[in-house]
C-alpha cells in the first residue's frame, strides 16, 4: 500500500472513530417530550416570509385556524 493510501485510510478510520465516539456520548432525547403535543396550540412565533418580512403566527391564521405541517428532510 502506498504512503498516500495509508494516510487516507488512517484519516478515514480516525473520522469513523470520532463519529462513533460522538454518537455514543450524545445525550439520548425522548422525542415524545419535544414540541407541542398533538392537538395542543402552537406557541406564538414570528418567522420571515419570502420577502424577509416577519410574519407572526397570528397573521397566518384564517377563520378556521391553520394547518401546520412539519416534514422531516432526508438530509437531517
Amino acid at each position: 500500500m502506498s504512503k498516500m493510501s495509508l494516510k487516507r485510510l488512517s484519516a478515514a478510520l480516525g473520522l469513523m472513530w470520532t463519529v462513533a465516539l460522538t454518537a455514543q456520548s450524545a445525550p439520548k432525547v425522548d422525542p415524545t417530550t419535544l414540541g407541542p403535543k398533538v392537538g395542543e396550540r402552537a406557541p406564538a412565533f414570528t418567522l420571515p416570509d419570502q420577502d424577509g418580512r416577519g410574519r407572526p403566527l397570528q397573521s397566518l391564521l384564517g377563520p378556521s385556524g391553520m394547518l401546520l405541517v412539519f416534514s422531516r428532510s432526508a438530509d437531517w
